[in-house]
């Protein structure tokens, strides 16, 4: 045993006796474990079978189901806008606090926890969770269309230059801190009370300051299982999205670009598709952290980088960096009102429902999946490092690539022959990022690439999503069983595909934004129970008792030293007595 790991040791037990709970419990304690398979006895069974109710009433009901989801999300769009958009400015206002008060220094996983992860894997692996195939459908789709629809909070002509500044201004507000706050939140809720404090890997945790032993009944059952719901949903939403992508973009390239091979669009070679990246998916989350999700997530950095570089290079990269700083000051000086602009007392309106609601709700419903992975690799960072590097770098970055994409496709339309554009018009949304690529040299090369890139992105969400579910349906282990992981890798891109089916991408859609209204209740409550941690533990450093422990500590150390030098003293004295 080498000195760090005695240091180690002590330093565990002393987080132990003075920040653990008095509980008796352990993670997945009370666990039914059969079959290979180690599972929680009500969380496990019940959301297998409220998932299966919901996929089965979509397939059956057929258009019915759909007409009921677009009744859903209108009704949540319409009357409960006002709530998101105030929620995650609560989000944002408490994650700063938490980061730049007292607290900031407060490290998770106790006072000498270490790093499990460079900050390179560390970032890769946050960003290919949270951001990656979302930016890769939208970057380019979503500033055409307020190109040509400019949202009400702007003054400004479609197709002029100001609707172009306001375009990249709306994207940066979608794409930036909000998000990025939702999932940086849930991520520092779950590793706090995970790691500090000893208590199972799952939502039900974060709220042992308000409920106590009760975390471990009904109460903290239905916590988990809301966060089940929201994981599995959020995430089949995206990779409705990404499949969608890949099917058009392959269709573009290989028979509008290239005319090698025509390829079929439609539900069927979407589920076709998932089915085969599903396969890849369960055989990464099989080869686990560090063997799977880690390599790949390193490998969507590199193809981000490499696909980032080549549109930089050949494409208008003095306007993409112009575009870049107006588009961020623009963003920056209109942040305050964009946060709070709900649109009711003028235009507006529509974009706010349309776009803002959704993609709130869809990260609020995305947050679970991506804050539950978010703690699981951040062990060993302070409060105040882990808000900066989940709150400020990802986001910086999104607006580097959306000025990139979007302020390329931008000025293709305002300087250019407005193929892109064109192209958004006549196809959609799935096509923009691909025919913005043919404008460029290799455009077929590039388009392969970017398809590549969407199948990485959709594969490590995949793997990432089958880890969170399973510590939420394991009791909070932090380690289950790989069959474990592959039959929920299996389930996710089922149920992404059986929505597809049933109900389209509105299926998913509404899915996500309804799990993601009681959710945002959890996380309004879960600011206040995360607070009352860390004052507990920052109270705790400053205590006597803790100085106490720690000259105790110091004291054991000497002492371990010091036999340790006796020992070798008398080996060197004895030689012989080694021979043993």
């Amino acid at each position: 045993m080498t000195d760090s790991d005695e240091q180690g040791g002590l330093t565990e037990g002393l987080q132990m006796d003075l920040f653990h709970p008095e509980s008796e419990r352990e993670p997945g304690d009370g666990n039914i474990q059969k079959w290979g398979f180690d599972i929680h006895p009500i969380v496990f069974p019940v959301s297998l079978m409220v998932i299966a109710l919901f996929v089965g009433a979509t397939i059956v009901l057929g258009e019915q189901a759909a007409t009921v989801y677009s009744n859903v999300r209108r009704f949540f769009e319409g009357n409960f806008g006002w709530f998101f958009l105030l929620s995650v400015n609560v989000f944002i206002a408490g994650l700063l606090f938490f980061a730049f008060s007292k607290y900031g220094d407060v490290r998770i996983g106790g006072v000498e926890a270490e790093t499990e992860f460079s900050d390179f894997s560390w970032m890769a692996m946050l960003f290919s969770a949270g951001m990656g195939i979302g930016l890769m459908f939208f970057s380019v789709s979503e500033p055409i269309f307020y190109y040509s629809n400019v949202p009400g909070f702007y003054e400004a002509e479609a197709g002029t230059g100001a609707a172009g500044i306001a375009a990249m201004t709306q994207t940066f507000f979608h794409w930036g801190v909000h998000p990025w706050a939702i999932y940086g939140l849930v991520g520092l809720s779950l590793a706090f009370f995970s790691f500090n404090r000893g208590l199972p890997l799952t939502f039900r945790s974060i709220f042992w300051p308000l409920l106590g032993e009760r975390i471990y009944r009904w109460p903290g059952h239905l916590i988990d299982l809301v966060t089940v719901f929201a994981t599995l949903f959020g995430l089949a939403t995206s990779l409705g999205l990404g499949v969608k992508q890949i099917n058009k973009g392959l269709s573009y390239i290989l028979g509008d670009v290239l005319s090698v091979a025509t390829v079929p669009t439609g539900t069927i070679p979407q589920i076709v598709l998932i089915a085969v990246i599903t396969g890849i998916a369960t055989a990464s989350v099989a080869a686990g952290l560090e063997g799977g999700v880690k390599r790949l997530s390193t490998l969507n950095v590199y193809l981000m980088f490499a696909l980032l570089g080549f549109v930089l290079v050949v494409g208008p990269t003095v306007y993409v960096f112009g575009a870049w700083v107006q588009g961020l000051g623009s963003y920056l000086g209109n942040l305050p009102t964009l946060a709070f602009f709900t649109g009711a007392l003028g235009d507006g309106q529509s974009t706010v429902n349309s776009w803002t609601v959704f993609y709130w709700a869809w990260w609020i419903a995305w947050s679970p999946f991506v804050g539950t992975f978010i703690a699981r690799i951040s062990k060993g960072r302070t409060v105040r490092e882990f808000v900066i590097g989940v709150l400020i770098i990802p986001s910086l970055f999104s607006t580097i690539w959306l000025a990139t994409f979007g302020g390329s496709a931008l000025y293709n339309s305002l300087q250019a022959n407005g193929a892109v554009l064109a192209a958004y018009e006549q196809t959609g949304q799935t096509v923009a990022m691909f025919a913005l690529l043919e404008q460029f040299p290799i455009g077929a090369v590039s388009g392969l690439l970017a398809v590549l890139l969407v199948v990485t992105f959709f594969v490590t969400s995949s793997d990432s999503g089958s880890l969170v579910v399973d510590h939420l349906t394991s009791g909070g282990k932090h380690d289950v069983p790989k069959i474990q992981r592959i039959f929920w890798a299996t389930v996710e891109g089922g149920v992404a595909a059986l929505l597809l089916y049933g109900g389209g991408l509105n299926a998913l859609q509404t899915a996500a934004i309804a799990t993601g209204f009681p959710f945002a209740i959890v996380l309004i409550v879960m600011c206040y129970t995360l607070y009352l941690g860390l004052d507990n533990e920052y109270e705790l450093l400053q205590s006597e008792e803790f100085e106490q422990r720690v000259k105790e500590i110091t004291t054991e150390d000497v002492d371990i030293d010091k036999s340790r030098t006796e020992v070798v003293t008398d080996i060197r004295k004895n030689p012989e007595s080694t021979d043993d």
